[in-house]
C-alpha cells in the first residue's frame, strides 16, 4: 500500500457518495506498500479504505473483488467490499477504484510472531489453497522467473548501485528449474502474505488483506513465501518455520514433489522480492508523498541462510 496517483478531494467525495457513503470528511493517504495507491476515507458514515488500482485494470479488479467474495463464502477473513461501482466504472486518474471497510485487528511485529501464530498463518494459508480450488477464474501471475528475469535485464546497474546483488541474482535464477517443474499443485495463491497484510486479534487471525496480486502459480511457493516473510528477524527462525509448515500440513498435507523443491521454491521468493524491491524501492521514486522503503538485502540475507541448508538438512529443519 502507498501512494502513486494523488486523490483530490472532489474525486474522494466522489468516491465515498458513489459507494453511499454520503460526503467526505476527509483523504488520507497511506505510505506503505508498492503496487497501489491507498488511502484512509473519513466520510459521514465513517472510516473507509479506498484504494486506486496503479496495474490493474477493469478485468484485474474483477478478479480480485470474485475471488474475495468466493473465499469470504468458504470462510476465509478477507476484507468486504464496500459495494457500488462495478469493476473499473469509477476512475481516478483513468484508473480503476475500490473502497473496502476497515479490517478489524491489528498487526503484528516482527518480535510477536510466535510459533503459535507461525501455525496459524500456515494453518489458514492452506485453507484459503483448499477454498479456492473452487474458484472458477484463471489468472497467469506476474512475478515467475521468466519476468523476475525481464526485469533483472532491465536494471541499470550503473544507476542503481546494486551491480553485485543483480548478478548474484541473475546467477542464481538458472539454478531455479525445480520450483517451476511440470507436476508441481498449482491454484490460486496469495503471494504475498507479509506481516504486514495480517490482522490479528489475540492469536486469532481476523483478517488477511491485499489479494490484489493473486494469481495462479505453485501451492508450495506461497507457503515459501510465507516462510520468508514470517520466519526472518535478524536471522532465520527455523523454529518459527517448523510450526508454520505443521500448520500448512495439518490442513493441506505437501505431495512429494512439493516437499523436494521446498529449498529451490524459498530461493525463488528471495530472487522474487530481493528484486522487486530493487525496482519498486530502491530505483522507485514518489515525489510529494511519504513513503515506507523496504530493503532489498534482506531478501539477500534469507538467500543466505537457505543456501547454507541442503535440500535434506532443509526438510529436517522443517520437521517434514
Amino acid at each position: 500500500m502507498a501512494v502513486f496517483t494523488p486523490m483530490p478531494p472532489p474525486d474522494a467525495d466522489r468516491l465515498a457518495r458513489a459507494h453511499g457513503l454520503g460526503a467526505l470528511r476527509e483523504a488520507i493517504p497511506v505510505p506503505a506498500g508498492s503496487v497501489n495507491s491507498n488511502f484512509f476515507l473519513e466520510t459521514e458514515a465513517g472510516r473507509f479504505f479506498a484504494r486506486i488500482y496503479e496495474e490493474q485494470g477493469a478485468d484485474g479488479v474483477a478478479y480480485e473483488w470474485s475471488l474475495l467474495a468466493h473465499l469470504a463464502a468458504h470462510g476465509v477473513p478477507v476484507p468486504a467490499r464496500v459495494e457500488g461501482p462495478g469493476p473499473g466504472e469509477l476512475t481516478i486518474a483513468g484508473k480503476p477504484t475500490a473502497v473496502f471497510a476497515i479490517a478489524g485487528g491489528t498487526e503484528t511485529c516482527q518480535a510477536g510472531v510466535s510459533p503459535g501464530r507461525a501455525e496459524a498463518v500456515g494453518a489458514l494459508l492452506a485453507r484459503a489453497h483448499c477454498a479456492a480450488a473452487s474458484f472458477g477464474q484463471r489468472r497467469a501471475g506476474r512475478f515467475g522467473l521468466a519476468r523476475i528475469a525481464e526485469r533483472l535485464v532491465g536494471i541499470r546497474t550503473e544507476r542503481a548501485g546494486v551491480g553485485d546483488a543483480i548478478a548474484r541474482l541473475a546467477r542464481t535464477l538458472p539454478e531455479l528449474g525445480a520450483a517451476e517443474q511440470d507436476g508441481m499443485p498449482t491454484g490460486v495463491i496469495h503471494g504475498d502474505l507479509f506481516r504486514d497484510n495480517v490482522r490479528w486479534e489475540g492469536d486469532a487471525i481476523a483478517c488477511v488483506l491485499d489479494w490484489e496480486s493473486a494469481s495462479d502459480g505453485a501451492l508450495a511457493y506461497d507457503l515459501a513465501v510465507a516462510m520468508l516473510a514470517w520466519c526472518f528477524g535478524d536471522a532465520m527462525r527455523w523454529d518459527l518455520a517448523e510450526a508454520m509448515a505443521a500448520g500448512y500440513v495439518g490442513e493441506r498435507p505437501l505431495e512429494p514433489i512439493e516437499r523436494a523443491a521446498l529449498r529451490d521454491l524459498l530461493r525463488a521468493g528471495c530472487v522474487r522480492f530481493a528484486t522487486t524491491r530493487i525496482t519498486d524501492y530502491e530505483l522507485r521514486e514518489t515525489p510529494g508523498f511519504e513513503r515506507v522503503q523496504k530493503d532489498y538485502r534482506r531478501f539477500l540475507a534469507r538467500l543466505d541462510a537457505i543456501e547454507a541448508e541442503t535440500a535434506s538438512s532443509l526438510l529436517a529443519r522443517l520437521g517434514l
